[in-house]
């Protein structure tokens, strides 16, 4: 059955067969089960829906020098179909987002988080002041897919065909298949995990979105919501933002410094963040906790033995692998080894046991 020019994406569920749980924030949280969401996205191939990113156009053609001036990475020579992630931070190096830029030669569209898109906005208005640059918000322009898991490659084979190995990491290409058309982008997140994106108008998205799970064939193949994403990226140590990338820390303690070109000339923050580097200023990074009892899904502040703050967990979940809540968090250096015992103390003041853990979680 073909799909209806107006309907919208719970209809398109509805058509497959699939009574997803509520959306939270256009978000949707399960579509299965977490379980076999999971399995797909450490053992096959999972799609997840993320067109609640946010979106910037860009055009003119100052917009890579003034892009290049303004962020942390080089950015002066993207050339056509390629990629960059690089991060916009203050004039005091905080993180205000980390973003993937998409060069389609005659405009650029900046992909941000969706908490951050109105900052990062507004930020790109306040330094252009001369420059060939017009920025429009295109939220909801496109429908953005994410596809990963180790069975991705052989699966987008199957949707494109052979074309998907001539694509390079960190670009993408124009796609007709099966009656759709749409862009396929390749890279890999911040842990090294490749994955595709699918760009497309929403109706070839949803083509896509139909196509994919009517063909899935013999691959372990599941559409994931936010729950289940959630789990697996804590698991991995997959940061995100709000919880993770905000304003309150900076590239370094993030450990994003793949995304910054120390070699380029200045840029908004770019003092701070290269006197960190030089000098090994770095006091605190991102490390796992796991709680000695389950934990609610909130920020815990950590302290050492002697009272002393010792850093903050900023992700929790309870990990289906691990059988336990864990958590993702800033913690002092002095605190980080592995199995270092802390008090988290969550907003009402309720205390509980933790324990520093390496990242990824292991069983």
């Amino acid at each position: 059955m073909e799909i209806q020019e107006k309907a919208t994406y719970t209809d398109l569920l509805q058509s497959l067969g699939i009574n997803a749980d509520a959306a939270e924030n256009d978000k949707i949280l399960k579509y299965t089960s977490v379980e076999d969401e999971l399995q797909s996205l450490s053992d096959g191939v999972g799609l997840r829906n993320i067109s609640y990113y946010g979106m910037i156009e860009l055009r003119g053609k100052d917009v890579l020098d003034f892009l290049h001036r303004v962020s942390t990475n080089n950015i002066k020579d993207l050339g056509k179909e390629q990629i960059r992630k690089t991060i916009f931070t203050t004039e005091k190096g905080r993180i205000i987002d980390l973003t993937t830029l998409l060069n389609f030669e005659d405009y650029q569209i900046l992909f941000t988080s969706r908490e951050h898109h109105p900052k990062v906005i507004k930020w790109l208005g306040k330094y252009i002041i001369s420059d060939d640059v017009k920025v429009s918000d295109i939220n909801g322009k496109y429908t953005l897919l994410e596809i990963r898991g180790p069975q991705a490659d052989s699966f987008l084979t199957l949707v494109c065909g052979m074309v998907v190995n001539n694509i390079a990491e960190d670009t993408f290409k124009v796609i007709s298949a099966e009656g759709m058309l749409f862009f396929l982008a390749k890279m890999r997140d911040g842990k090294g995990h490749l994955k595709y994106w699918v760009i497309a108008d929403r109706m070839n998205g949803y083509r896509f979105i139909k196509f994919a799970f009517e063909n899935k064939g013999i691959f372990d193949f599941h559409l994931v919501g936010e729950e289940a994403w959630n789990i697996f990226r804590i698991e991995q140590g997959i940061l995100q933002a709000p919880n993770e990338i905000n304003d309150e820390y900076n590239p370094n303690e993030a450990g994003l410094l793949k995304f910054i070109d120390f070699k380029k000339g200045c840029y908004i923050g770019q003092e701070v963040i290269a006197r960190l580097d030089t000098y090994d200023k770095v006091q605190r990074s991102v490390k796992g906790v796991v709680f000695n009892e389950e934990a609610g899904k909130k920020e815990y502040s950590l302290f050492n033995g002697d009272g002393s703050e010792s850093g903050k967990v900023t992700s929790v979940v309870y990990s289906v692998k691990c059988r336990k809540s864990i958590g993702l968090g800033y913690i002092r250096k002095k605190h980080q080894e592995d199995g270092t015992k802390l008090k988290a103390k969550d907003p009402e003041g309720n205390e509980t046991e933790v324990q520093v853990h390496k990242i990824p979680f292991k069983r």
